[in-house]
């Protein structure tokens, strides 16, 4: 089951399934390209609202997509849900719901589907993806978007720089191996590099010599967000601008941003982005 977790989770897939029809409707001019949505943590389908008045379920980026047929559809769809009752769920209101669409919906994890993407799309050069990734915690590995260098394929993904990153970064720099693990996994840096980046050392002078701190960086989920765009823009040519998904609080949870290789994709994430800055 998949719980709401706020107006956010309605913002990325509104802002996906729009971009998904402009997306189409540029792709419907080039027939010679097939069309493939990616979807690396598809979840059930719904999304659960429970606000203790009301339950209300909601259609999640999945259902979304499959629903657009105008301009045209994708020509084929791949889900990936490592959850097998989500899996499963996902599976029956598909063969419910879109039965004459040419699907697949498998059970594992979505780092392994983006390598076997991969090397698909280098063998199928004439086929476009549009691909969401929307990971549980820090689940999605640096080492997986490296290898869609080079392909026609465009990349929205939601970083969780404030609920994951940011929780990892101590205040005094007193940070778990099990932690920088995480982290050099997620970035793709070396922890040294990690800890220039969200850290200053400050020195003072005392009374008995020298004395160092560590400091964390002001706004370092901002700068979270800043450090992975610059990364993406390491694989891709072009990076949208990080949209800022908060909770009901004001505080930062999410950077979502959208890569591609390609000048029109990137304009035109920028403009959906904008509507939907606070």
């Amino acid at each position: 089951m998949n719980l709401f977790g706020g107006d956010w989770t309605e913002q990325k897939i509104e802002i996906v399934v729009e971009y998904a029809k402009a997306y189409l409707t540029i792709m419907n001019s080039y027939p010679k390209f097939k069309c493939l949505y990616f979807d690396g943590f598809a979840g059930s389908g719904n999304i659960y609202k429970d606000d203790e008045i009301d339950f209300e379920t909601i259609k999640g980026a999945a259902i979304r997509i499959l629903e657009i047929d105008i301009p045209k559809s994708f020509d084929v769809f791949y889900f990936v849900e490592l959850d097998e009752n989500n899996k499963t769920e996902l599976e029956q209101t598909i063969k419910s719901k879109f039965p004459n669409k040419k699907t697949h919906v498998v059970a594992d994890d979505c780092n392994n589907r983006l390598l076997r993407m991969s090397t698909f799309l280098e063998k199928n050069r004439n086929i476009r993806t549009l691909a969401f990734i929307d990971p549980y915690g820090m689940a999605l590995k640096w080492s997986s978007i490296e290898i869609l260098k080079g392909l026609g394929i465009d990349l929205w993904v939601l970083v969780p720089t404030g609920i994951g990153m940011n929780r990892l970064l101590k205040k005094n720099g007193d940070i778990r191996d099990a932690w920088l693990n995480r982290l050099e996994i997620s970035l793709g840096l070396p922890r040294e590099e990690i800890k220039k980046y969200f850290y200053k050392i400050k020195t003072i002078q005392t009374l008995f010599g020298e004395e160092t701190s560590i400091h964390k960086e002001e706004k370092a989920i901002q700068k979270a967000g800043e450090l992975y765009k610059k990364r993406l823009n390491e694989i891709f040519k072009f990076v949208s601008q990080p949209l800022e998904l908060k909770n009901s609080t004001g505080s930062i949870m999410y950077h979502f941003m959208m890569a591609s290789n390609n000048a029109a994709a990137f304009k035109i994430a920028n403009e959906i982005i904008e509507k939907y800055k606070s």
